[in-house]
């Protein structure tokens, strides 16, 4: 009786490591999958960014130009203020792109949090199992 018992509870070792290790496999792919998602987001933010700064650098050569313009036009204002203008609405759209991707790129957003909790759901199943 005693040697069933001890193949008996070899087996249950045996079946519990192989539980235990397909989790950890599962637990690994969920991280791979959930960080593939994150970096898909960070490169949608790096993106956003870099259409900032070329509307940013628009920006800087519009203002050039409006300055330019308006300095040379000192007394009628035709054609320097049209270039502030365009200069503003290209200055407002890089702010908004920059602050878009700023908030993508936040490391709150980067973390595998699905990954995180279920690890954690997972700890406290083995260890109600073991009590």
């Amino acid at each position: 009786m005693s040697d069933e018992r001890k193949t008996g509870t070899g087996n249950l070792i045996a079946e519990l490591m192989d539980h235990v290790s397909n989790l950890l496999r599962k637990e690994v792919d969920l991280a791979r999958t959930e960080m593939s998602e994150k970096l898909n987001s960070a490169l949608g933010g790096i993106i956003a960014m870099a259409v900032a700064l070329v509307f940013a650098i628009v920006a800087l050569n519009t203002f050039s130009a409006a300055l330019v313009g308006w300095i040379a036009e000192a007394t009628d204002l035709g054609a320097g203020w049209s270039s502030l203008i365009v200069t503003i609405v290209f200055g407002i759209i890089a702010v908004v792109l920059i602050m878009r991707g700023k908030n993508a790129l936040q490391a709150r957003n980067l973390v595998p949090s699905k990954t995180t909790h279920s690890l954690r759901r997972d700890v406290e199943s083995v260890k109600e199992a073991y009590k």
